[in-house]
């Protein structure tokens, strides 16, 4: 596969990556001292707010996420639908245990879902609101505005990742350079501000004042926001121009931002109600606006693009049903658009900005999300490097002890805001976690119950080599799609129980999504001859990473390669169509049945997510009752 440059993958990691993080500046501080009871823009306070801001985001940022974390890709890919792949091939933990740390990342990837939607309505509403500084008149205007350009933002979706990177890398590039300097001139006109880099500042805060200081943890966490979107979105653009691009730009510029509004506040009090738009002079303050706007916009952008990835590794873990799901680039194996998610993100965003109106009243609700994330990464990540890696164990308690000691202090603070709006990412997380554990384990039921039905292959095979009264054989390759390895498919029973016919050539698929990103194409076909030699019915295994486009009659295309000579160009693919019953049975809640059937007949079919040609395609009906 074609790589990009090192240099065009770090700069399309600033539009598409960073964004989030990268607009933490427009309401972190603000509000922290808007929304923190007790918390006064007082000298004492602002070195300590400065401080644990700063310590924040190198600790849980730049130590654990960028140089740790994204350690823990699963052959290039990240995000929490990634780590819990990674668990389910731990060896060494009991059943319960194991089901315990899944069912944790699956409500890890909920909340994930719950950041996409909140991230793009605060970030642009944070933008939006610099008119209420730069023209008070207009502040009636900031909700208008802000939904004109989400409905931009999610329309450009569908050109995908690599278009959007491109398109938004140079304006965060500039976002960023103008961050930078607009801070450091500040910075050097107060460059006692720069005493806040000790973390004694902290400590002395939270000592001083140690309600204070915990209520403002709820806030100051949301100087990291879009951290989780930055480990998602690692198969996009690859560990290593993330962390260049970290290292080399975006930490130094939000670094100098912030203390450059520490000192601006430390000039005026007054200036603490929006101090980022006060660190521009009256002349650049439009300006300002507008790239803040501008870089509002790609801010969201980061966090769609990881729940793009986090649906797609959803689809093939088994933990979401088929979707559609497009490539966007012919080089990036990583970059995708999924339609559904798109607008069903869209329509959330809308009615955030509706419902809430304000970044203010909306940073009550992005807190839990972030933080109940951060600590279920943190979870994840050590039990794989303690488990896969090796990792001696009071390396694993000291790392997962001190980063879980900060992370729930911060879910804690946050906890204090669950009726003022933190109820919810909780809401849409425990709904898409619910969704997710109902239909992996109503899929696990329905393949139980169909491989009853369907009955062993070779006892199917050899049945037709000595039947007494054998179907007619017709020209022709037929290809029967199977869910389960070593079964006979219902269609293949049905076609000759009631046609009483079998193709001349019958070509038993069986598509394996495995736990890994992407199959080599040297593994991707695998053709054995179904027990009977020379009767014309093979056994095919194909199969996909969670990062590969499940593209059955290209994979199809190597059996030439592999010495069966047929051509499927005409081939007519045979798909069993089931019917799910939800009845009394024992395994599942009446209620998740129900919910299991209804997302059953809402997804997409088999055909269209495996590529197949429409006109090619023959669905035969079973039922399973669950």
């Amino acid at each position: 596969m074609e790589k990009s440059s090192a240099a065009a993958l770090a700069l399309g990691a600033l539009g598409v990556v960073f964004g989030d993080i990268g607009t933490s500046p427009l309401y972190a501080l603000k509000q922290t001292f808007t929304d923190t009871r007790g918390l006064t823009p007082d000298p004492t306070s602002v070195y300590g707010v400065l401080s644990l801001v700063f310590w924040t985001i190198t600790i849980i940022v730049s130590i654990k996420y960028v140089s740790l974390v994204t350690r823990a890709d699963n052959d290039g890919e990240g995000g929490t639908m990634a780590l819990i792949s990674l668990v389910e091939r731990v060896k060494g933990l009991s059943a319960r245990t194991k089901w315990f740390l899944i069912g944790l990342g699956v409500l890890g990837a909920a909340l994930f879902f719950g950041d996409g939607m909140i991230t793009p309505a605060i970030s642009v509403l944070g933008a939006v609101e610099g008119l209420e500084v730069a023209s008070p008149g207009l502040a009636e205007w900031v909700v208008p505005i802000a939904i004109v350009l989400l409905c931009g933002l999610f329309f450009f979706q569908r050109f995908g990742t690599g278009v959007v990177g491109k398109a938004f890398g140079p304006v965060m590039l500039l976002w960023f350079l103008v961050i930078g300097v607009l801070g450091l001139a500040h910075v050097i006109a107060q460059p006692g501000i720069l005493r806040a880099l000790s973390p004694s500042y902290a400590v002395e805060f939270a000592v001083n004042a140690p309600l204070t200081a915990f209520l403002s943890l709820g806030s100051v966490v949301l100087a990291i926001t879009g951290s989780e979107a930055l480990y998602a979105d690692i198969g996009h653009f690859g560990r290593r121009p993330i962390r260049n691009a970290w290292f080399a730009l975006v930490f130094p510029a939000l670094t100098l931002n912030y203390f450059g509004q520490g000192a601006i506040v430390l000039a005026d009090p007054g200036a603490a109600d929006n101090p980022f738009f006060r660190l521009a002079p009256s002349w650049g303050q439009y300006p300002l606006l507008i790239l803040a706007t501008a870089a509002a916009v790609i801010a969201s952008q980061s966090v769609v693009t990881g729940t793009f990835s986090m649906a797609r590794q959803a689809v093939q873990l088994g933990y979401l049903p088929f979707l559609t799901i497009r490539h966007t680039s012919e080089k990036e194996a990583g970059q995708v658009y999924v339609p559904f998610v798109n607008w069903v993100l869209f329509v959330a965003v809308i009615g955030l900005v509706v419902g809430f109106g304000s970044s203010t009243a909306l940073a009550s609700a992005y807190g839990i999300a972030v933080t109940g994330t951060l600590t279920i990464t943190t979870v994840l990540f050590f039990v794989i490097a303690r488990h896969r890696w090796g990792t001696p164990m009071w390396l694993v308690v000291l790392g997962a002890g001190s980063l879980l000691l900060i992370e729930l202090a911060f879910l804690s603070a946050n906890m204090t805001k669950v009726l003022s709006g933190g109820w919810f990412p909780l809401v849409v997380g425990v709904a898409v976690a619910i969704v997710l554990m109902t239909w992996h384990r109503g899929r696990q039921i329905v393949t139980r119950k169909r491989t009853e039905q369907e009955g062993p292959l070779e006892d199917f095979v050899k049945a037709l080599s000595t039947s007494d009264n054998p179907p007619i054989r017709v020209p022709g390759n037929a290809v029967f799609l199977n869910a389960n390895a070593g079964t006979t498919p219902l269609a293949l029973r049905h076609n000759v129980r009631y046609n009483h016919v079998l193709h001349e050539h019958v070509l038993v698929l069986n598509v394996q999504n495995l736990g890994i990103p992407h199959v080599p194409r040297s593994q991707r076909l695998e053709i054995d001859d179904a027990c009977v030699p020379d009767d014309g019915i093979f056994h095919l295994t194909v199969r996909f990473g969670f990062q590969d486009k499940p593209y059955v009659p290209a994979a199809l295309r190597l059996a030439r390669q592999k010495g069966l000579d047929i051509n499927m160009k005409d081939a007519t693919y045979f798909l069993s169509r089931v019917t799910i019953v939800h009845t009394k049975e024992p395994g599942m809640a009446t209620w998740r049945k129900k919910l299991f059937c209804l997302i059953s007949r809402n997804a997409v079919s088999p055909a269209a997510y495996f590529g197949l040609p429409t006109h090619q395609v023959v669905s035969l009906g079973s039922a399973i009752d669950i």
